[in-house]
Order: structure tokens, then C-alpha cells, then sequence
């Protein structure tokens, strides 16, 4: 039978339909959620909230409820403290909350603050750290506190022109309160030796401190080791002298050391060759063993890559149960282990039915969990899961504004065949408007979103980002291309020795699978993506002849440079992607787009932040160059005041729109809904 069309829909061109999601929106709705974390007392609940319209700043929100349950926001830090911690430049874990008190890094000077939460109100703050220079600067994060000895530990990074490198450590700082004497202790070293440090956590009976670790070449994904010592211990060198070895190691991955009520630390490893997770049993003997042993799940992702501090995919509410979020194939569920060490029939594992399809912040308060959550049609929001009813209950989402649910494009998850006899995966969203459908016989243009990392993955989450293009004609796609996590550490390691040739030939073959069933149209094959992700893009068009367009914020376009100028936490991690430096020196020339421009004949828009530590404005800037000298159209668009990611409102509005018209421009879309217009040079008139 016929299509039949309701007279409300009309026949229209892709790529050109009228949307109410408007950059303004996608603006709005790019609240930056992070670090859920109750209070001590199991019902006070923190997190942090990076806000566009407030120029990125980050603000520490304190939620509790009154006699009706009814739940009170307040804003702990006021304008313009923002808070947020620099340490490997991605930050992560810039507070701490216990019994009323709250620990947190200033952004503006990197120290260590502390004041009091009561009731409505917050005290005063105090300092704890002292105020460094800026060549002898230092950073915090991811604390613990030490009630028994009154000190707070965490990470250092200690930035000084005496050492050829940030030096990282383990610390405690020394508390005092308002009252006390107005000197500063310096923060006393209890470990020292390896290049980073991450998660230490204090046993709930204050001697056992524990912690992760690794060196130089390795990311914590490609393998860290967990270690316990003593809190007493501290050498006056600050070496690891008198700590003991639990799991871990150059090739096994450990993610989120965690106590429980009762003295067990749990944590979770990949040397099954998926993240699952561990429970060391008996301390002194340090015996470690699987939590689960249904085989349903043991190829189910448990932990994340550490990309910053205070991460966390499970929650520990007593000595009974643990809240575990799990990644399956790209997709993400909650499940709760109830655990019995005495029985003979073991724990039991119970999946969760929840209406969200992504998890992470896991933190367990009085019978409670809350996390980050999201789904298809649900922004990332901030939710409590309620252990008694197993009802969610959500507190603040990420989007305040959203469009009518017609407008959403739902992910389809596709695998797809590629190079060497291999699959990979991605999430693809049809273009979605209620009023219009293509042009009979249409394919509509697709965008290639690339993730960055690039040991990172696509999310199936709603972005509003995606469903900007999607609901104006446009289909999109966002490949897990081998590297990516979810999938299990052989998958994550394709990438090994291989970036730029396994990222590249799974776009590729993600296009072609989609051309190849009439979902693309191969004329218009735009490709985007952030920092690596911009390496991706910029290498498929170099190196292949599938994508019209590209689109590359902060990308890499010269690998040799990021070997030479990128900041500590990543100055390595080609070694393990592309080969060591300077000895792979050849393969970093030969895969470097920016050494093949003779081959990159499409046009490209660069977006960069002009503070960017993480990916130097010199890599947009020397491609654009190239490009400029070569004749291809190419437009380039710069923002003071922002580094690795656009924080400010109105850069995020700018860089959607001008990347719209620069696709619509260039695949011959009408320019009609463009808000902007942007200076493309060397386009043919």
C-alpha cells in the first residue's frame, strides 16, 4: 500500500527544515552535571553544575529536603567562585562533603577551601592550602578525610620550573577552623614515586589508607595498580615503602577503590578482559575475589576510563548491598548485589528495570542511591533511586527546556562490518520532524560524530546537540569505533599502535554500511568531531575519499606536535597509540594529516579555544594554513577566555550555527534558517 502522509506533513528538502530546537536551547540545555555525593548524614545530597550562562562557571548545589519531602536547592558557592580542580588539566573530584563540612578547590587559584554547611546557610570559608606562585604552583583533588588524625588526603601537582614535569603525589593537608592559629601547614607527602595518583580511600576504621597508581606510558585504562599502607605510615621521603600490592598492574586496569561499612574494599579490574568487579575478603592476606560469578554478565562493562577524578559506577549502601551501573554493548543498566559471605549459595545479582539507558556518579545515602541518569528522550539528570520502592525520582535535569517529544530522534544501534573481518558499532539517528518527511527517493545528508578520547564512548543519551541536525533533515551517526569502551579491553585495544588508521577505517565503513542501505546520501557526508575526535576527522578526510565536509573543534592535526607540547597526563599516551616518541618519529610524520594536505581535498571549519593546554591553538592554526595555501575552502573560528571544551553560552550557540551554515553552504542547503553566516575562505563564488 502507499505511504499515506498526514496533510500537516509536507514533502521537504533535508537538511532545510524549520526546528524549534534552536542553538539557544542546546545552550541551555548544556548544564554540566557531575560528582553526586551525600553527606554523611544519607539524605543530603551535592553535586556540581557547570553553567553556560554563567561563562562555564561551576557551582557546588546542596540539595535537602523539609517535612514534606519536598526538596530545597542551594547554591553553595556564590559569583564568581567557581569550583573546580586542574589537576591532568580534566579535573574532576574538586569537593569534598562530610557531616555538614565541605572541602572544595577555588578554580581561580587552585586551593584548598573549607567551610560549613548549615541548615540554609554557608560559613565563611577558610583556606587550607597555602597560595603558591605561578611557576611554583600547585593543584588538589579527590579527598578523603582522616577524622582520626584531623587531616584531609588527596592528590597533588606540584608545577615547578625545578622539575622537568608536574610532579604527582599523594598529600595530607592538616585541618583548622576559622578560629585557629592563621597559618598554613604545608601538605605532608605519604606517597611519592609513581607519575599518578588517584582515589585514595580511608578504611572506615582510619588505618588502612588505599589508592591507585600507575607510570608513564600508560592511561589508568591501560593498566594501574591498587595499593593499601598503612594511614600512620609516612616516610619522610614520601616513598611507597611500607605499602602492599592488590591488584593491578602494566596490563591490568583497576578503577574505584571503595570501602565498605564493615572494612572490605571493593574494586573493579579488567584482567577477566572486561571491567568487573572485586572484593578483597581478608585484608591481611589481601585475597581478592569476583563479586559475580553468573556468567550473563562477564562480558558486561563495570568501570569507565579514568578521564577524571571522582568517577564512580557503583555505590556501596551497606554490608549487604552494593549498586552496581553496568555497560552492555554500548548500553547501560543498574543492577543490585546483595551479598552474603557466609552462605554457600553466594551473592545474588538483580537487575534493575529502570527507564534510563545511562548511569555514572553512583553515591549510596540512608537506603537511597543517586547518580547521574539518562536515556533516548531524557536529558542527563541528577536522580535518587529509592532501594525501598525502586521508583526514581529526578532533582534536577540538565535541560530546562525541551522540545516536543516528536522531535526526538531515537538511537538505533547498528553493527557494522569492517576492515579486517572485524565489527563495530554505533548509535544512528534518522532525521526526525514531525511536519516533514524527505523528498521522495531523498537519502538525507549524514553527519559522523567522533568521540574524543579517544578511550571514550558514544553516549545514547538525549543530546540536544544531535537532535538539532537531526530534526532539521540531517541524519547523524556516532561510531564506537574500535578504541572505544564498552566493549571489552580487547576491543578498547584495537586502537593500540593503530590510531588514525583502526578510528578512520570504522567511520569509513560505518558510511558506506549506511550508504550502502540508502540511509546516507554519499554526496553529502559531513564528519565531526572534539580533540582526538577532531584527530579522526581530520584524518579521515585526509586519508579517504568518503566525507564532503569536516568539522574539527580543538583537534590534532599534528602528531608530533601533541608528543612535544601536550600537558603530563597525556604527553605519553601516543606511545601506546601510535608508537614511542622519538623513535616512532616516522609513523607520527606518516600519520599526521597535517604533513598530507596534497591529499585533503574537501573543506573544513576549525573551532579552537584559545587557552587550550590539552590541544594548542598551534594545531588549528598550522592546518588552516595549509589549507588557506592550498585553495580549499576553509573557515576558521577562535575563542578567547576558553580552553579544552566551550564552556560560555554564547560559544557553544556560535560554534552550532556557524558548523550549520558551513555544511548548508557547502552541501548546497538553503541558507534560509541560517542565524549566521560565517567567512568561508577560498570558496568559489
Amino acid at each position: 500500500m502507499p505511504e499515506v502522509k498526514s496533510e500537516a506533513v509536507a514533502n521537504s528538502p533535508c537538511g532545510a527544515w524549520p526546528s524549534p530546537i534552536a542553538a539557544e536551547m542546546v545552550a541551555r540545555g548544556a548544564l554540566r552535571l557531575s560528582q553526586t555525593t551525600y553527606d554523611s548524614d544519607g539524605t543530603t545530597l551535592f553535586w556540581l553544575e557547570g553553567r553556560p550562562s554563567e561563562g562555564g562557571r561551576s557551582v557546588l548545589v546542596k540539595c535537602c529536603r523539609d517535612s514534606q519531602d519536598k526538596s530545597l536547592f542551594t547554591d553553595v558557592n556564590p559569583a564568581p567562585v567557581s569550583i573546580r580542580s586542574l589537576v591532568h588539566e580534566y579535573g574532576g573530584g574538586g569537593f569534598f562533603t562530610d557531616i555538614g563540612e565541605i572541602f572544595y578547590v577555588n578554580f581561580e587559584d587552585q586551593r584548598v577551601y573549607y567551610c560549613k554547611s548549615e541548615g540554609g546557610s554557608i560559613s565563611q570559608p577558610v583556606a587550607l592550602t597555602p597560595a603558591y606562585d605561578a611557576e611554583h604552583s600547585h593543584r588538589f583533588t579527590d579527598f578523603c578525610i582522616d577524622r582520626k588524625r584531623n587531616r584531609l588526603f588527596c592528590v597533588m601537582e606540584e608545577h615547578s620550573p625545578d622539575h622537568q614535569e608536574p610532579v604527582n603525589t599523594i598529600v595530607a593537608i592538616p585541618l583548622r577552623a576559622a578560629n585557629e592559629d592563621s597559618r598554613i601547614a604545608e601538605p605532608l607527602v605519604v606517597a611519592s614515586g609513581f607519575d599518578f595518583y588517584s582515589s585514595p580511600r580511608l578504611s572506615p576504621d582510619g588505618e588502612t589508607l588505599a589508592y591507585l597508581c600507575w607510570r608513564h606510558p600508560n592511561m589508568p585504562w591501560d593498566g594501574c595498580e591498587l595499593y593499601v599502607q598503612s594511614a600512620d605510615t609516612v616516610e619522610p621521603s614520601g616513598l611507597q615503602q611500607n605499602c602492599r600490592l592488590v591488584a593491578g598492574g602494566p596490563d591490568c586496569s583497576v578503577f574505584q577503590p571503595q570501602w565498605s561499612p564493615d572494612g572490605k574494599l571493593f574494586y573493579i579490574s579488567d584482567h577477566s578482559g572486561f571491567w568487573q568487579p572485586q572484593v578483597v575478603v581478608d585484608l591481611f592476606s589481601l585475597d581478592s575475589r569476583p563479586l559475580l560469578s553468573d556468567a550473563a554478565y562477564s562480558q558486561c562493562e563495570f568501570g569507565l576510563p579514568m578521564w577524571v577524578f571522582g568517577q564512580s559506577t557503583y555505590a556501596v549502601v551497606s554490608e549487604k548491598l552494593v549498586v552496581f551501573a553496568f555497560n552492555r554493548r554500548g548500553i547501560w543498566s543498574l543492577g543490585k548485589l546483595e551479598l552474603d559471605f557466609a552462605s554457600s549459595t553466594g551473592h545474588k545479582f538483580v537487575e534493575l528495570e529502570t527507564p534510563f539507558t545511562e548511569f555514572s556518579y553512583l553515591t549510596a545515602g540512608d537506603n537511597r542511591v543517586a547518580m547521574l541518569a539518562a536515556s533516548a528522550d531524557t536529558p542527563q539528570s541528577v536522580v535518587e533511586l529509592d532501594l525501598n520502592t525502586c521508583q526514581f525520582k529526578s532533582l534536577k535535569a540538565s535541560a530546562s527546556t525541551l522540545p516536543p517529544a516528536a522531535f526526538f530522534s531515537k538511537p538505533e544501534v547498528i553493527e557494522f562490518p569492517t576492515d579486517g573481518g572485524l565489527t563495530a558499532f554505533a548509535f544512528y539517528y534518522p532525521p526526525t520532524n514531525p511536519d516533514f518527511v524527505p523528498l521522495p527517493a531523498e537519502a538525507p545528508p549524514l553527519i559522523v560524530k567522533c568521540h574524543g578520547g579517544p578511550t571514550g564512548a558514544a553516549s545514547s543519551s538525549l543530546s540536544l546537540g544531535i537532535q538539532y541536525w537531526t530534526s532539521r533533515g540531517f541524519a547523524v551517526v556516532d561510531v564506537n569505533y574500535g578504541g572505544s569502551t564498552g566493549y571489552g579491553r580487547e576491543y578498547r585495544r584495537r586502537l593500540n599502535q593503530n590510531w588514525g588508521i583502526v578510528d578512520v577505517a570504522d567511520c569509513r565503513s560505518c558510511v558506506q554500511y549506511l550508504v550502502g542501505k540508502k540511509l546516507a546520501d554519499p554526496r553529502r557526508v559531513a564528519i565531526s568531531g572534539g580533540s582526538a575526535g577532531g584527530y579522526t576527522v581530520l584524518c579521515a578526510l585526509t586519508f579517504t575519499d568518503v566525507f564532503t565536509a569536516g568539522a574539527s573543534h580543538y583537534g590534532i592535526g599534528d602528531l608530533e606536535a601533541l608528543a612535544r607540547d601536550t600537558h603530563k597526563f597525556e604527553s605519553r599516551y601516543t606511545d601506546n597509540l601510535v608508537a614511542p616518541y622519538p623513535s616512532g618519529r616516522e609513523l607520527y610524520l606518516s600519520r599526521s594529516p597535517i604533513n598530507h594536505v596534497e591529499k585533503l581535498n574537501c573543506p573544513v571549519i576549525f573551532f579552537q579555544g584559545l587557552d587550550d593546554k590539552v590541544v594548542p591553538p598551534n594545531q588549528a592554526e598550522a592546518m588552516v594554513g595549509a589549507l588557506r595555501k592550498k585553495g580549499i575552502p576553509v573557515a576558521y573560528i577562535a575563542y578567547e577566555g576558553e580552553s579544552h571544551g566551550f564552556r560560555k553560552a554564547e560559544n557553544i550557540i556560535r560554534t552550532l550555527q556557524s558548523e550549520q551554515y558551513f555544511f548548508n553552504r557547502i552541501f548546497g542547503i538553503s541558507l534560509e534558517a541560517c542565524p549566521v553566516t560565517v567567512e568561508i575562505e577560498n570558496l568559489p563564488v
